[in-house]
């Protein structure tokens, strides 16, 4: 009789154990399918993360040589009344446009900032136990003249800054600084200055310069902007209230600053395409640039947060499909030895009928190939919301994070990034010293999904554990003896 037809009958006569492999068979199946889809949701979420997250590469003076260049000078310098000071280079704008073009820069964002005091309007003031600040139309009364009551944000475009990329600040009337607007005297202000002053999209106000000539400078409202609650709380005591800030062209701000600033900038920041290539990026970025006067900065932070989450998901997901075919494999063949000693009969009859040894182990396999058959249905049914439980617990444990950052004055590196005018402010607000948290969450989610390709897969995985189980078993026949068998 052929031995395929012998199978067949086997298991259809044996329902109750067909019925017990079918089941354990599914259970093994269920969780080698469950780690195979959290392991390929992993890899997805990895490859997403290159175009979502993101990595950034800023350009920005050198500080490190300016105050290499400035010791010099101090050390030269024999009066003690006439001091150097720390003085950086504005970066050129020439030059960004050259890093702009290399591949994997996608947008960039072009930075510069000052500060203007009040003339047609009054600034929030904010009281805390060390004093106040801010001040009415035509600026502070302080008699400072290098520094301004309203900060001034030059910025390509609001949507390209980390304040409105992270939602700490968003558009609540008109709209953001575009590309569009260069060369032009358009500008954003916060809702708390507006509704104080009783400003309106389409609205003018006036600024005046703190240096030079102290020329006023008339712009108009194109949108309102809402800062985060927190903002105020991370403001420097001797700064001027975060309310104060006032987004613009970058032209702009180097217009409020001096003639001799145009084409400059504090600092421009790309974006790159493909995070894992920012170090690429920023080695071929610096032989474009004196090193000497600028530096390139990176950031991928957010990148390598959730690629080093989805690596540890990608590896967990890795040990229980081996643990489990391990695991799958011992007891498979544990159930096939046990099976084959209750069929020693059987066996020595074939075996004296003249059966080819490899025949008999031939059935027994494509007995376990046809409960396998019904158990890749039952795992494939079931896997997806295995992987699901599973993926969401992983995620919750390791994708979750909190990541905290100070910056000292806003700017790359910090400090004063004026390009060394008087009155160069920094660039966010906050006075010296003083710092801003954020923290970001990155919740990713896996998108478990069942496809051929997997169930293709974790078949493979069944024939491999059925094969093991059964030439793990099989020693067991081709070392019985037929006259042996018949005799016991």
């Amino acid at each position: 009789m052929n031995f395929c037809k012998r199978a067949w009958l086997n298991v259809w006569a044996k329902k109750g154990r067909s019925i017990l492999l079918i089941l354990v068979s599914a259970a093994i199946l269920m969780f080698v399918l469950a780690g195979l889809l959290i392991r390929s949701a992993a890899i997805k979420a990895t490859n997403q993360a290159k175009a979502d997250v993101g990595a950034t590469v800023t350009l920005s003076a050198n500080r490190q040589a300016a105050f290499k260049q400035m010791r010099k000078s101090s050390s030269s310098s024999s009066s003690t009344s006439s001091r150097p000071k720390l003085t950086l280079t504005p970066v050129k704008l020439s030059d960004a446009t050259k890093i702009a073009k290399l591949s994997n820069v996608g947008s960039y964002n072009v930075t510069s900032t000052t500060s203007a005091n009040a003339k047609s309007y009054d600034t929030v003031s904010t009281s805390t136990g060390m004093g106040s600040s801010g001040g009415g139309p035509g600026g502070m009364k302080s008699g400072s003249s290098s520094s301004g009551d309203t900060q001034i944000d030059g910025v390509t475009a609001t949507s390209l800054t980390s304040d409105f990329s992270d939602k700490q600040s968003k558009i609540v009337k008109g709209r953001g600084i575009t590309a569009s607007d260069k060369n032009t005297n358009h500008v954003v202000i916060e809702k708390e200055l507006a509704s104080q002053n009783n400003l309106s999209v389409g609205d003018t106000m006036t600024f005046k310069q703190t240096t030079g000539s102290k020329t006023t400078v008339k712009v108009k409202i194109v949108g309102i902007y809402k800062a985060s609650s927190s903002a105020s709380s991370t403001a420097g005591p001797m700064s001027t209230d975060p309310s104060n800030t006032v987004y613009t062209s970058y032209t702009l701000a180097n217009s409020i600053k001096g003639s001799k600033y145009a084409g400059t900038a504090d600092s421009v920041t790309f974006n790159v395409t493909t995070p894992s290539k920012v170090s690429s990026v920023n080695k071929a970025g610096n032989q474009l640039i004196s090193t000497s006067k600028y530096t390139l900065s990176t950031d991928d932070a957010s990148y390598q947060t959730v690629k080093a989450s989805m690596s540890s998901v990608e590896s967990f997901a890795n040990k229980i499909v081996w643990l489990v075919a391990i695991a799958g494999t011992i007891i498979l063949a544990l159930i096939v030895i046990l099976m084959i000693r209750e069929r020693r009969f059987e066996i020595g009859v074939l075996l004296s009928l003249g059966e080819a040894r490899w025949k008999i182990v031939a059935q027994f396999f494509t007995e376990m190939i046809m409960v396998l058959v019904v158990a890749l249905a039952i795992a494939g049914a079931g896997g997806k919301f295995v992987g699901n439980q599973l993926g969401s617990q992983l995620v919750s444990q390791t994708a979750t994070t909190t990541k905290t950052t100070s910056t000292t004055s806003g700017q790359p590196g910090g400090g004063n990034q004026g390009g060394g005018q008087p009155g160069g402010q920094s660039g966010h607000t906050g006075g010296p010293g003083s710092s801003s948290n954020s923290t970001t969450k990155a919740d990713t989610k896996l998108a478990i999904t069942v496809s051929a390709v997997d169930l293709a897969e974790l078949g493979g995985f069944g024939l491999a554990i059925t094969f093991l189980s059964i030439m793990i078993a099989s020693g067991g026949i081709l070392r019985l003896e037929p006259r042996k068998v018949l005799i016991s």
